[in-house]
């Protein structure tokens, strides 16, 4: 695909439009957590105000720009081989972060502030009615990883590309995490480097996409199915075991990372000879 140049007007049109359709869908969320609705399924139903609100909003760039947005989503850049590498590193993101935090807590990095939290570790797992759990899945899995790769990958990242890849892949990737809520910051971070990454190797969004769905799939299942506690007593720790095992998973899922993202960016210099090296 050749390089598509993106104005920085464009940018600041789709960022400024991107800002608007959250603030909208956070107040949104506050009125209707205040009318009596759950806060899960508040902040679900709330999301669907931005997708509306960017089309409006950015009606005529998405006209204008229509052949850059198909050629994101190329046919031929869709395969088993994508599917399957893509969904691999969405299930990596994911254990990455559960490994990390269960060494965190098993050496001491973590604890709750709740005095009264359960030691444990104590686990059980419900999923809420049929309906609200596929509400749930529509916006975390489906439109808000479409909508996060359009910005951050599919604009941005291509903008600031120009002058350096991987000054553009950290950028986008910093900008990404700030979409996000402070105490995930740090894990958003990440997964904008891999995302990006995905997204250079292949120059379509197809990857970065799936993989950006598989970990928010999983995510959810975590927040609407599964119940944790686990709060060790201070002198209890560390806990060599726990810890260590965690930080062999956590270790053994970044080399996987890595080892995925080599062979992708490897076929991408194949393809490309003359594309910067990662």
């Amino acid at each position: 695909m050749p390089q598509h140049r993106i104005s920085r007007t464009t940018i600041i049109a789709v960022l400024t439009a991107t800002v608007a359709a959250l603030i909208a869908r956070a107040w949104l969320q506050l009125r209707l957590i205040d009318d009596g609705m759950q806060q899960a399924l508040a902040a679900d139903l709330s999301y669907l105000v931005v997708p509306p609100i960017l089309l409006i909003l950015l009606f005529p760039l998405w006209r204008s720009e229509k052949v850059f947005l198909t050629s994101l989503f190329r046919r031929e850049s869709l395969s088993w081989r994508i599917v399957l590498t893509a969904i691999a590193i969405g299930i990596l993101l994911r254990l990455s972060w559960w490994s990390q935090l269960i060494a965190g807590v098993s050496f001491g990095f973590y604890r709750s502030g709740n005095l009264d939290a359960a030691m444990g570790p104590s686990f059980s797992f419900g999923c809420p009615p049929p309906a609200v759990l596929a509400v749930g899945i529509l916006i975390t899995a489906v439109l808000v990883p479409l909508i996060e790769e359009i910005t951050h990958r599919g604009y941005l990242q291509t903008f600031l590309e120009r002058r350096d890849v991987i000054v553009a892949i950290l950028l986008s990737a910093a900008i990404f995490a700030v979409f996000h809520g402070l105490s995930s910051w740090p894990f958003a971070f990440v997964a904008g480097i891999v995302l990006g990454v995905q997204y250079w190797a292949t120059r379509s969004l197809w990857s970065s996409v799936i993989a950006h769905a598989t970990m928010n799939g999983l995510i959810l299942l975590d927040w609407r199915c599964q119940s944790t506690s686990w709060n060790p007593r201070t002198g209890d720790l560390p806990l060599w075991f726990p810890g260590i095992v965690a930080t062999l998973v956590f270790v053994i899922c970044l080399i996987g990372l890595i080892l995925l993202l080599q062979k992708m960016t490897t076929g991408a210099r194949a393809i490309r000879p003359g594309s910067p090296a990662l």
